[in-house]
């Protein structure tokens, strides 16, 4: 099924990544963090009990969980290197996102063969957090996305994405029964087209009135594909292109912080001290790293704002190089295509359809951050999975993959068709 002697050099790499990075940030520090260094060793270990697993159980793709702890690693070292407090919760939200990676995992392959059927329950419950959140939550430069429950900040539209995602490939596979399309008297293309849009726009509504742009476009560009890939017909797709730049145009022209993030993104250097300071310090950073970088704990990180979250892949270009920077995205390129791969080997339409879904999700978040800290694109509040400083978003995304692993599994585990 997969090479285990091509599987176990990247076992070393992680080893030796962790092991470098631990001295390093102990040369910074003038001492090492037994707590670091005994997180970073725990790191190791799960990634080699990991592997063990998952290769010796034959539970699918043995490679998701080795990038995955590539990614974790560079996140856990950058963190440690910009605030040792950052370090240490980011290395601890890793541990227990491998537990959410094979809980997932294995709850998802329990319940395969209704999972399709709970299109409202998912729908129920990302209202309910969605209410939740506006009527409880905390406003973070512009957005309101975030609750706090003792002490913890959690960001509910992490987990939301998940049930899109379900709920897409659940209507596009065929789960609206037989009665409502009789009931309705409309053709099954067009009902699932109807269901997939309503369900869309419930998402991002409720994304916009939390002033949460970049993930409502994020929600819009997964929905557009899963329309795009089953089919949807040229109009229905320019209608709808033609709606999202209609919100747009609205958003530049009425919303105050996006017309901040799309004149900083035209203009940086007109404010380069005020409105445009994090995108040209982030430009600057990149600019000094050159081609080696300058080494961790040499670089300037902390004239960034925001540094730990949004602008850490500024950093990673910084003090690693372009070279360390195209590495973390040909890595993210690898777990994409993974993604891809496994949806493609799928003979299970509803499999095949979560596995495109959580793989489309997982490169357009990476486009969308790294095409902001570099002034590609405007800048969003999106965070680099994996790497960027962030519990919720660490542990969904684990939670994400794990439904890969499970779908990447044997065949034979897993249904074949939806009754």
């Amino acid at each position: 099924m997969y090479s285990e002697t091509s599987s176990v050099k990247p076992l070393f790499y992680i080893i030796l990544l962790n092991l470098v990075g631990a001295v390093l940030i102990s040369i910074q520090y003038g001492g090492a963090n037994l707590e670091a260094v005994v997180l970073t060793g725990a790191i190791c270990l799960v990634s080699i009990v990991s592997y063990t697993v998952v290769s010796a159980a034959e539970l699918g793709d043995a490679y998701l969980f080795l990038i995955i702890s590539v990614l974790g690693s560079v996140g856990g070292i950058m963190q440690m290197r910009i605030k040792p407090e950052y370090g240490v919760r980011q290395l601890k939200w890793f541990l227990v996102g491998t537990a959410c990676y094979f809980g997932a995992m294995l709850l998802y392959r329990l319940m395969n063969r209704w999972l399709h059927r709970l299109v409202p329950l998912y729908f129920i419950l990302s209202v309910a957090l969605y209410v939740a959140t506006r009527l409880f939550g905390k406003t973070s430069h512009g957005s309101k996305n975030w609750i706090i429950i003792g002490g913890l900040s959690i960001q509910p539209s992490e987990l939301i994405r998940i049930f899109f995602v379900l709920s897409l490939a659940a209507i596009f596979t065929g789960a609206i029964p037989a009665k409502y399309r009789e009931k309705f008297g409309i053709r099954p293309k067009y009902l699932r087209l109807l269901a997939a849009t309503f369900i869309t726009l419930v998402n991002v509504g409720f994304l916009l009135l939390q002033r949460e742009w970049g993930i409502s476009l994020l929600f819009f560009a997964t929905y557009f594909f899963f329309i795009y890939v089953y089919g949807a017909s040229r109009l229905y797709l320019l209608l709808n292109a033609i709606g999202a730049a209609a919100v747009g145009v609205m958003g530049v022209t009425y919303v105050s912080h996006i017309k901040v993030r799309i004149d900083t993104w035209l203009h940086p250097f007109a404010d380069a001290s005020g409105k445009g300071y994090q995108i040209t310090q982030s430009l600057f950073a990149i600019g000094e790293g050159g081609m080696a970088g300058r080494g961790i704990g040499a670089g300037s990180v902390y004239f960034i704002p925001e540094v730990h979250s949004d602008f850490i892949f500024s950093a990673i270009c910084e003090e690693m190089g372009v070279v360390g920077g195209l590495a973390i995205l040909m890595l993210y390129f690898v777990l994409v295509y993974r993604g891809f791969k496994i949806a493609l080997s799928c003979t299970n339409a509803y499999n095949k359809a979560v596995a495109f879904g959580i793989s489309f999700i997982l490169g357009l978040q990476t486009f969308i951050i790294i095409g902001g800290v570099t002034k590609m694109i405007p800048l969003t509040g999106i965070t680099l999975p994996f790497v960027s400083y962030g519990g919720s978003s660490m542990l969904t995304t684990f939670a994400a993959c794990g439904i890969l692993q499970a779908i990447s599994g044997k065949k034979e585990e897993i249904t074949d068709e939806i009754q």
